[in-house]
């Protein structure tokens, strides 16, 4: 078991002690303020956008802040987070990729790895316990963006290329391949050294 998942643990048992109703309050105003910051990072990465001429998928820093969601705040809050902010983004807020919002964000190109965010976020906070160092960390990664590229895969298969999975895989995946392997390398960074920071902190 790692630091990151000893923490988490560590606050779960304190939500469910018997200390009294108050320390489940605490938690779970402090699990919600997680959840909310997370869904805004994924949002504030959107607006990181670079729009290419050959797909109508945009580069966006959002899968940094999908796996960090969920190898800091876990599975669940992870994907909620995630959740979260498909919901704040479908009623209107300007929140996806060049500040679209609306329903109709999900039926369009990029809505395959709107679900993938969900789906990653939630399998990083289940396998990152077994990671112990910044390359399992990045495996871990790795394994999560590829559910997001391929979700996006299907989806632009579906809708845009009537089929055509070779096409779609052009359009919707092998553009961001290089990018992908950046936001990975900086999101194990991240996460290992917040693991350190957090860890040195706790032994003071």
């Amino acid at each position: 078991m790692n630091p990151g998942e000893r923490m988490r643990l560590q606050t779960d048992r304190l939500a469910v002690s018997a200390t009294g109703i108050k320390d489940v309050g605490l938690y779970a105003t402090a699990s919600m303020a997680l959840i909310v910051g997370f869904t805004l990072l994924t949002g504030l990465c959107a607006a990181v956008r670079i729009p290419l001429p050959f797909t109508p998928v945009p580069i966006t820093l959002q899968t940094l802040a999908v796996l960090l969601a969920g190898a800091t705040i876990g599975s669940v809050r992870g994907a909620m987070s995630q959740l979260l902010y498909i919901l704040w983004g479908i009623t209107g807020l300007p929140l996806f990729a060049g500040g679209a919002a609306g329903l109709a964000v999900l039926a369009g190109p990029t809505g395959g790895y709107l679900a993938g965010f969900v789906l990653a976020a939630a399998l990083t906070g289940r396998l990152i316990r077994f990671a112990e160092n910044v390359w399992t960390t990045a495996v871990v990664f790795l394994i999560a963006t590829g559910l997001i590229l391929a979700a996006g895969w299907i989806h632009i298969g579906i809708v845009l290329t009537g089929g055509d999975m070779h096409r779609a895989f052009i359009l919707g995946v092998l553009p961001f391949l290089p990018g992908a392997a950046i936001k990975i390398t900086a999101a194990a960074i991240l996460y290992r050294s917040w693991i350190r920071l957090t860890s040195t902190r706790g032994r003071k």
